[in-house]
């Protein structure tokens, strides 16, 4: 049987546009047009004209990179990292962080608008420091053969290449110090051709590394490592591909919340911006009126990031969370605490939560902080809950706005919206959401 496939349109000659960029869209693109059709315009800013070059050109739209600029924007900055542009991990270094604010803000309120059917404003940016504030970070381990040497680093845009690092201005001073010396350690290591990643998380009792191998390592190996790990004074681990890490040295790491000690696994998921994160879950507890009557459900838990710092204010809090190691890890840390009132049950979201032994429970206010793919499988729930209040933390405003109209069409009102600035100068954008029944 025949078979018939649509062909991808794509730009036959290179074909040259002047225009006038008129806002930046949240990826850090300038936005223009150009006979009606809107064109994403790689590396231009608001204001400024431009000679564009077509990279793609569908019906609606069309994507382009700059030629040549005309003219430039008061917010354009240069570049803090050697690697942008070639390193795939920041979009928007070239713009002036309270632009870059403001396009997020703006994209996250248009989209917000659109799922109210009215104006919706984003009331409040929380913002910390825009260099310095990455305290975690995975990089690639790749031995080139053709110059005999260890690139350590970040992939590029769209690609699985690695780009060779020797700093990274958006990392926590303590994990970017580590860069050149650990790629001089690594390069001296007999297992150099076979390494495969090497994770850094900065945790408040000090800096960790798990290094994954592909093969075992040597006495010798170890015996560098143990040294490095010493001499910097980090925790280090071993991954073997076994599923289970290998510590080295002896240490568990934390970080703080609310005066509360959270342990976590470097396998945990933990929000890598500290400073955004403690005003967030401050935040959080703001807007939820925490009583101590209250009974707080906390939805898409991860290991108690919110629930326990909910917990020293409520009568009883419950999260939920499909990630068993996280679940032990939040059940853990609500012991090391003594929160009584805090438990912490597994069970995948996207599934029916009916028969659930917590769905039973009567909860007056819920929270919820789901993944990218959003809350769409529980959101029918939270609406039977009935609770007074309802906090959306988001990483995707795209599932953030269609969840919204679950709560909206039920008499919920949207009432306050925060854009998080949790990763300057990237193409991310997270936010938070109080909705209130009225």
């Amino acid at each position: 049987m025949a078979q018939f496939y649509a062909a991808k349109q794509r730009v036959t000659r290179q074909q040259r546009l002047t225009v006038t960029i008129e806002e930046l869209d949240p990826f850090g693109q300038g936005v223009a047009r150009h006979k009606g059709k809107t064109l994403f315009v790689t590396g231009a800013l608001p204001g400024e004209e431009a000679e564009i070059t077509l990279t793609e050109d569908k019906r609606h739209f069309a994507r382009a990179k700059v030629t040549r600029l005309l003219s430039h924007s008061p917010a354009r900055v240069t570049p803090r990292c050697p690697h942008y542009t070639r390193c795939g991990g920041c979009q928007q270094q070239h713009v002036a962080e309270p632009l870059q604010q403001q396009s997020k803000a703006q994209a996250l309120s248009r989209m917000l608008s659109q799922a109210a059917g009215q104006p919706v404003a984003v009331d409040e940016v929380i913002a910390g420091q825009p260099w310095g504030y990455r305290r975690r970070a995975r990089l690639g381990l790749q031995w080139h053969n053709r110059s005999q040497r260890l690139l350590m680093g970040f992939r590029q845009e769209a690609s699985n290449d690695l780009v060779d690092i020797q700093q990274c201005p958006i990392l926590v001073p303590e994990l970017e110090a580590l860069l050149l010396p650990l790629h001089h350690c690594l390069s001296g290591l007999q297992a150099v051709r076979r390494l495969g990643h090497v994770e850094l998380v900065l945790a408040d009792n000090g800096p960790l590394m798990v290094l994954r191998h592909l093969d075992a390592l040597s006495a010798d190996d170890r015996e560098k490592l143990e040294q490095f790990s010493h001499k910097h004074q980090l925790m280090l681990l071993l991954d073997e591909g076994t599923g289970s890490l290998t510590p080295v040295t002896a240490a568990t790491p934390f970080y703080q919340s609310h005066q509360l000690k959270l342990t976590f696994s470097p396998q945990d998921f933990i929000q890598v911006n500290d400073a955004v994160n403690q005003q967030m879950v401050a935040q959080a507890i703001a807007w939820l009126d925490l009583q101590p009557e209250d009974r707080v459900l906390d939805l898409f838990c991860g290991m108690g990031n919110f629930t326990l710092p909910v917990g020293l204010f409520v009568q009883n809090v419950v999260g939920v969370e499909g990630v068993a190691a996280l679940v032990r890890q939040a059940a853990y840390n609500a012991d090391l605490n003594n929160l009584k009132n805090v438990s912490f049950f597994q069970h995948n979201l996207e599934e029916d939560v009916s028969g659930q032994p917590w769905a039973a429970q009567g909860f007056n206010k819920v929270l919820l902080d789901p993944a990218r793919a959003g809350a769409a499988g529980v959101m029918a729930h939270v609406v039977k809950l009935a609770p007074h209040r309802v906090v959306y933390v988001s990483c995707n405003p795209a599932t953030l706005a269609r969840d919204s109209q679950t709560l909206l069409s039920a008499g919920y009102q949207l009432e306050r919206v925060a854009m998080l600035d949790m990763f300057p100068h990237t193409r991310h954008l997270e936010s938070m959401v109080l909705f209130r029944k009225t």
